[in-house]
């Protein structure tokens, strides 16, 4: 029981498959109802895909969990719905402080230029994201969410996958042609299946305490986070504090290895060191309540593969990174967005099957550079060797005076997406660009800039991409051969929408655009392609590229080659 929230609890309902005969077949099964696979079933539905969820229990998270969502996955939750709720009842926030003992030795801005619709971050704790999504699902005519349904086997085939469930009134089983699991860290069915996952576990504990404030401490407006290595109102290494939802505050204290967590999350130990470090921030006179408290220890760590056939998983389930830079939500639902329309495009017949290798490749990639941020900085805020406290004490002291030292301070380099410079599915420039708007790059946002016979209502660049492929024309009006392509591209076999953005204003100057200037848009708003000018035969290479029908073709060649050579 919460002060400041109250767990809903979700109605179990017998399944329809008791008792038929015959197995029923679905298109997709996406297991686990955290935010991560909730995100997987409101992408698939948006994309035409009959979605059903199972879940073994009946409620959100327990305890905040997650807390911190950066602005990309802010602006995927804006696509499924969901977004402006998360940023209405979150504590948005950009600014992030550091301090050896009472010395403020680092800070950042995490967005320093306006023009964005999203703000870096937002805290908001995970049970009302996941209260979010639940009840934007329910609003979908083809997603079914069923609880208190455990999937006890699965038996991956060619065409398909089976499945084995548990529920209260007895076993069912189902097949789906394809199988998103979204199970979590410990994930059932990675292990049923025998799947590996590798990486390191780090020998500390930290203590997570929710407290929820009888009054503010800190007008809305300086909403920051604060990170202390070596507090001086605790014996630990390194101590953080976060702003949540409903006045409620997070520490994070390191604790070390040789604790025992059930004894350090007891009230009687959490509280002394709350209120320790408020009194040392100098809020001697600030009454407090204790919301929840835990204790974790952090790994880093994926699957070789996130792609096993017909079974695809995202989130953490595929990969795992210590807390410090918000990486793991906000990874999981990149996760969703880079496969969702990809799935549809197979289902669809509009794409080979090869096309989701390239969300195997595009996402390990994604998760090796999480794990190499999120391991550096976990060795930097927990140094285990006496080399790495000399280097960490030497940062510290050079932060003072030199640029250099400040660069090096590492308390959690926060979330920001992976740009896929060498994905398959992006044609590399063929003439100059400026920026960071490259193929592979998440689209980056912009105030509207209608232009005339755009079709578009205002409002924000980002919300006019994501439903397809997009060709964004950089023109105030398309040239009479540019509207015969145009035409063209909108009824092509994977079909190409067109908008036009005015050439002038800050999405112009973001994406290097000139009269004539054209990106091509994937699905999940990544840059597939761009051009100096509209380039009809060009486009259609492109689309065919990032559709992976060049992928399907080598998968063919080699899997000839390896025929031939047997």
């Amino acid at each position: 029981m919460l002060k400041t929230y109250t767990y809903p609890r979700y109605a179990y309902l017998r399944p329809p498959e008791l008792g038929q005969a015959g197995v029923r077949r679905v298109p997709l099964v996406v297991v686990g109802a955290g935010p991560v696979g909730l995100a997987a079933a409101l992408d698939g539905a948006q994309r035409g895909l009959p979605v059903l969820v199972l879940d073994e229990d009946n409620t959100v998270s327990v305890g905040s969990r997650g807390v911190c969502y950066a602005k990309r996955a802010l602006e995927i939750f804006d696509r499924l719905g969901v977004g402006q709720r998360i940023v209405d009842k979150g504590v948005s926030w950009k600014v992030g402080r550091t301090f050896q003992g009472e010395r403020e030795v680092f800070s950042f801005d995490l967005l320093p230029e306006s023009g964005h619709r999203r703000p870096a971050m937002v805290n908001l704790q995970q049970y009302w994201l996941e209260q979010y999504l639940v009840e934007r699902a329910a609003e979908q005519a083809n997603v079914e969410l069923r609880w208190q349904h455990k999937v006890v086997h699965v038996e991956p085939g060619a065409g398909g996958v089976a499945l084995k469930v548990e529920t209260a009134d007895g076993p069912y089983s189902l097949e789906c042609d394809w199988l998103v699991v979204a199970d979590g860290a410990k994930s059932g069915i990675r292990r049923q299946l025998g799947l590996d996952i590798e990486g390191k576990v780090f020998q500390d504990r930290f203590l997570i305490a929710d407290i929820v404030l009888e009054r503010e401490i800190f007008p809305a407006e300086r909403t920051e986070r604060r990170f202390w290595f070596e507090p001086t109102f605790f014996g630990g290494q390194s101590a953080l504090l976060h702003r949540e939802a409903d006045n409620v505050w997070r520490f994070d204290f390191q604790l070390g290895w040789d604790v025992d967590p059930e004894e350090e999350k007891q009230p009687e130990r959490v509280i002394p060191r709350v209120r320790a470090a408020l009194d040392g921030q100098g809020f001697r006179d600030v009454g407090f309540e204790l919301e929840w408290a835990s204790v974790y220890a952090f790994q880093c760590r994926r699957m070789k593969h996130f792609r096993h056939g017909r079974v695809l998983f995202v989130g953490d389930a595929a990969h795992q990174v210590s807390p410090f830079g918000a990486r793991g939500a906000n990874s999981g639902v990149q996760d969703t967005d880079n496969l969702m329309w990809k799935l549809a495009l197979v289902q669809q017949g509009l794409a080979p099957e090869a096309l989701l290798d390239s969300y195997d490749s595009e996402r390990t990639e994604a998760a090796d550079e999480n794990i190499l941020n999120s391991t550096r900085a976990t060795d930097f805020m927990t140094p285990k060797s006496r080399v790495s406290r000399v280097f960490r004490q030497a940062v510290l002291s050079l932060a003072d005076e030199y640029p250099c030292g400040r660069a090096l301070v590492n308390s959690g380099r926060l979330s920001v997406p992976t740009i896929h410079r060498d994905s398959p599915l992006s044609t590399p420039d063929s003439e100059p660009f400026a920026g960071w708007m490259v193929p592979g790059a998440p689209a980056d946002d912009a105030p509207w800039p209608a232009a005339s016979g755009g079709g578009c209502r205002g409002g924000w660049l980002l919300d006019h991409l994501g439903d397809g492929f997009v060709l964004m024309l950089f023109r105030t009006e398309p040239t009479a051969a540019e509207r015969d392509a145009i035409a063209r591209l909108a009824n092509a076999p994977v079909p190409v929408r067109t908008l036009l953005v005015a050439p002038g204003g800050l999405a112009a100057e973001r994406y290097d655009a000139r009269p004539g200037t054209c990106y091509l848009m994937r699905p999940d708003q990544i840059v597939a392609a761009r051009w100096r000018a509209l380039d009809e035969p060009a486009v259609r290479r492109a689309v065919e590229r990032a559709t992976g029908r060049h992928m399907a073709g080598a998968a063919t060649a080699a899997a000839k080659r390896a025929k031939e050579t047997a």
